[in-house]
Protein backbone atom coordinates (compact mmCIF):
# COMPACT_ATOMS: atom_id res chain seq x y z
CA UNK A 1 0.00 0.00 0.00
CA UNK A 2 1.56 3.10 -1.27
CA UNK A 3 1.81 6.45 0.50
CA UNK A 4 0.78 9.68 -0.71
CA UNK A 5 1.15 13.48 0.19
CA UNK A 6 -2.44 13.61 -1.59
CA UNK A 7 -5.49 12.91 0.88
CA UNK A 8 -9.47 12.73 0.60
CA UNK A 9 -11.08 15.74 1.31
CA UNK A 10 -7.65 18.11 -0.15
CA UNK A 11 -8.82 20.52 -2.58
CA UNK A 12 -6.84 19.98 -5.79
CA UNK A 13 -5.61 21.31 -9.32
CA UNK A 14 -4.58 19.20 -12.44
CA UNK A 15 -1.54 20.40 -13.60
CA UNK A 16 -0.86 18.23 -16.71
CA UNK A 17 -3.51 16.51 -18.69
CA UNK A 18 -6.77 17.13 -20.87
CA UNK A 19 -8.08 17.92 -17.34
CA UNK A 20 -5.56 20.82 -17.05
CA UNK A 21 -6.44 23.59 -14.90
CA UNK A 22 -9.29 22.30 -13.29
CA UNK A 23 -9.88 22.23 -9.68
CA UNK A 24 -11.78 20.03 -7.62
CA UNK A 25 -12.27 17.94 -3.74
CA UNK A 26 -10.74 14.69 -3.54
CA UNK A 27 -13.16 12.18 -3.29
CA UNK A 28 -11.41 8.63 -2.96
CA UNK A 29 -7.71 7.93 -3.27
CA UNK A 30 -6.92 4.33 -4.77
CA UNK A 31 -3.78 3.23 -3.03
CA UNK A 32 -3.30 0.59 -5.03
CA UNK A 33 -2.93 2.37 -8.87
CA UNK A 34 -1.62 5.31 -7.87
CA UNK A 35 -5.00 7.13 -8.74
CA UNK A 36 -7.36 9.38 -7.34
CA UNK A 37 -11.10 10.16 -8.08
CA UNK A 38 -11.25 14.02 -7.66
CA UNK A 39 -15.24 15.68 -8.10
CA UNK A 40 -16.16 17.11 -11.00
CA UNK A 41 -12.89 16.49 -12.76
CA UNK A 42 -12.75 14.16 -15.86
CA UNK A 43 -16.27 13.31 -15.94
CA UNK A 44 -17.33 9.99 -18.09
CA UNK A 45 -20.48 8.89 -19.99
CA UNK A 46 -20.94 5.34 -18.45
CA UNK A 47 -23.84 3.68 -20.47
CA UNK A 48 -25.98 1.91 -17.86
CA UNK A 49 -28.39 -1.08 -18.32
CA UNK A 50 -32.11 -1.18 -17.07
CA UNK A 51 -31.80 -2.09 -13.14
CA UNK A 52 -33.83 -2.61 -9.94
CA UNK A 53 -31.72 1.02 -8.64
CA UNK A 54 -32.52 2.40 -11.98
CA UNK A 55 -35.83 1.24 -14.03
CA UNK A 56 -35.00 3.56 -17.13
CA UNK A 57 -31.02 3.11 -17.54
CA UNK A 58 -29.15 5.32 -20.23
CA UNK A 59 -26.34 7.14 -19.85
CA UNK A 60 -24.86 8.83 -16.19
CA UNK A 61 -22.08 10.47 -16.35
CA UNK A 62 -19.68 10.15 -13.61
CA UNK A 63 -15.64 11.40 -12.74
CA UNK A 64 -13.17 8.44 -13.45
CA UNK A 65 -9.83 8.04 -11.76
CA UNK A 66 -6.67 10.45 -12.60
CA UNK A 67 -2.92 9.28 -11.70
CA UNK A 68 -1.79 11.51 -8.56
CA UNK A 69 1.21 12.69 -10.20
CA UNK A 70 -1.08 14.67 -12.21
CA UNK A 71 -2.53 16.72 -9.45
CA UNK A 72 -0.86 19.22 -7.47
CA UNK A 73 -2.27 20.29 -3.88
CA UNK A 74 -3.71 24.20 -3.48
CA UNK A 75 -3.23 26.17 -0.33
CA UNK A 76 -5.16 28.48 1.05
CA UNK A 77 -4.58 31.23 -1.40
CA UNK A 78 -5.78 28.69 -4.11
CA UNK A 79 -2.00 28.52 -5.28
CA UNK A 80 -0.44 25.29 -5.75
CA UNK A 81 2.23 24.04 -3.60
CA UNK A 82 4.34 20.92 -2.67
CA UNK A 83 3.63 19.80 0.88
CA UNK A 84 6.31 18.50 3.44
CA UNK A 85 6.20 16.71 6.59
CA UNK A 86 7.59 18.19 9.89
CA UNK A 87 6.91 17.32 13.49
CA UNK A 88 4.94 20.12 15.81
CA UNK A 89 3.84 19.13 19.17
CA UNK A 90 4.80 15.87 18.77
CA UNK A 91 2.88 15.20 15.60
CA UNK A 92 3.49 14.95 12.26
CA UNK A 93 2.12 17.60 10.10
CA UNK A 94 1.76 17.90 6.85
CA UNK A 95 2.74 22.07 5.55
CA UNK A 96 2.91 23.89 2.96
CA UNK A 97 6.36 24.45 1.26
CA UNK A 98 5.34 27.77 -0.62
CA UNK A 99 3.54 29.41 2.50
CA UNK A 100 4.84 27.00 5.13
CA UNK A 101 1.13 27.01 6.63
CA UNK A 102 -0.22 23.61 8.09
CA UNK A 103 -2.84 21.89 6.17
Amino acid sequence: MAKFKIRKGDNVRVITGAQKGSEGKVVKILSDSGRAIVEGVNLIKKHTKPSAQSPQGGIVEKEASIDISNLSILNSDGKTTRIGFRIEDDKKVRYSKKSNEVL
